[in-house]
């Protein structure tokens, strides 16, 4: 039988003890958070700047734009592709990396999408909330 022309592949992490996921177009990497250095008078999502690789890295804390209560430090970080094919990284600080999955975009509930959400995953008994990385940096 042949694959679903609308099959995604996403990658799902945690945010506190809730599951997210993204489009894993959108992601280049996945490093262990590394010293941040914080930034003055920053938009309150700013977590600082990390330097990865010898690039300057803007963190973004998602917890912030999706207004979480915050009990855990993220320790990993998810660097996001440059929307615009440019030189500014983004990464958001996540609590962990959980899996990568194929979604079937048909089967994807886009009745609450909203700024930055997409739609809802249903994932066996659970679900996983899609996010818009454009709206999260933004």
């Amino acid at each position: 039988m042949a694959e679903s022309r609308t099959e995604r592949q996403v990658l799902e992490f945690r945010l506190e003890d809730r599951n997210y996921c993204i489009d894993i177009a959108h992601v280049d990497e996945i490093v262990d958070k590394e010293e941040l250095t914080p930034l003055p008078n920053a938009d309150p999502r700013i977590e600082g700047v990390m330097d990865l690789r010898g690039t300057t890295t803007t963190i973004v804390n998602p917890k912030i734009v999706l207004d979480l209560d915050e009990t855990e430090t993220g320790e990993r970080v998810v660097v996001l592709e440059s929307a615009d094919g440019g030189d500014a990284n983004v990464g958001w600080l996540i609590d962990a990396v959980e899996q990568v999955v194929s979604v079937d975009e048909e089967t994807v509930d886009e009745s609450v999408e909203s700024g930055s959400i997409r739609g809802i995953v249903r994932q066996d008994d659970e679900f996983v909330v899609w996010l818009k990385p454009d709206e999260i940096n933004n």
